[in-house]
């Protein structure tokens, strides 16, 4: 296949187009820059263009470009950074996509299980509705932006991706040095879930899901059995071989991280209900495995 995939650069896209290469695929990475090799394709989000003549004969976009949610303090400017980075860049794409003489057959958009907000303790698949607060109400737009695509006829799917356990990035990737030095502990008390996906096991679903003709709109991209952070501090600190006994208590987290801190806070227990009835199967549905997958 020809695939296009923003995003090319962060920890998912490297991987994927690592993946998708390895295997034989043509892959196009939308740059926003003056491209600088054969592969790559002008996109500008802000301004709403993109270079579909460099989109032809692509059967698939993934689209993975967005600013870091945990990058930066959430100021007012770096929070509407954080939406205008999601919503204007796939309004863009999707926009584009519809234009074309011959569209892709499918459009696998990036979104997140912050669409659902807190859930506590509850087991939250894609049937429930869209929780409160600024996380949720941006993954709200960011789906809804790329209705140009679903209008187009293109099968259009949205990854809600929860924490991907990975030590070179994301979340995750800045957990592992804290945990080596040994001052690796409890948020808050720990009793918060988190939902998880190895990094092998989020490029495998997102392979899965532009290949399964029967899937669009939401799929949640998690492990099936989401752990608390109690749970994931004292898997870390096996498998890292150090001690857990640091904890940062909640008040800390509000003055380090300030609103961000109720999210880390927050609980998600989302399971990914469409991904396996799908028929798609984990190689690391514990975290345990996640974690040591990442270790070695």
């Amino acid at each position: 296949m020809r695939i296009a995939i923003t995003g090319s650069t962060g920890l998912i896209g490297t991987a994927l187009v690592r993946s998708l290469r390895t295997d034989g695929h043509d892959v196009v990475r939308l740059v926003r820059r003056a491209p600088a090799a054969a592969d790559e394709v002008r996109w500008d989000p802000a301004r709403q263009q993109v270079d579909t003549a460099g989109l032809t004969g692509c059967e698939a976009v993934v689209h993975l470009a967005g600013a870091g949610v945990g990058d930066h303090r959430w100021t007012a400017a770096y929070k509407q950074q954080i939406r205008d980075s999601r919503v204007l860049g796939t309004r863009a794409l999707a926009e584009a996509l519809a234009s074309m003489d011959v569209p892709p057959r499918v459009f696998v958009s990036g979104s997140a299980i912050g669409y659902y907000g807190d859930t506590g303790d509850r087991r939250t698949d894609e049937s429930a509705p869209a929780g409160h607060g600024f996380l949720p109400e941006v993954c709200v737009d960011w789906e809804a932006a790329a209705r140009p695509a679903r209008d187009a006829g293109i099968r259009t799917v949205f990854a809600r991706t929860g924490l991907v356990v990975a030590r070179s990035g994301g979340a995750w990737g800045r957990l592992f040095p804290v945990f080596r030095l040994g001052l690796g502990g409890r948020l808050g008390d720990g009793s918060q879930y988190w939902s998880f996906i190895s990094l092998h096991d989020h490029i495998a679903a997102l392979r899965h899901l532009l290949t399964s003709e029967e899937l669009t709109g939401p799929v949640n991209l998690t492990a099936p059995e989401p752990v608390t952070n109690r749970e994931v501090t004292a898997v870390m600190g096996r498998l890292l071989h150090r001690p857990t006994l640091f904890s940062v208590p909640a008040p800390v987290l509000r003055v380090v991280l300030g609103e961000f801190a109720e999210d880390v806070l927050g609980s998600q227990r989302v399971v990914p209900k469409r991904l396996l009835e799908s028929g798609f199967t984990f190689t690391h549905p514990r975290i345990v495995e996640a974690v040591r997958a990442a270790i070695d």
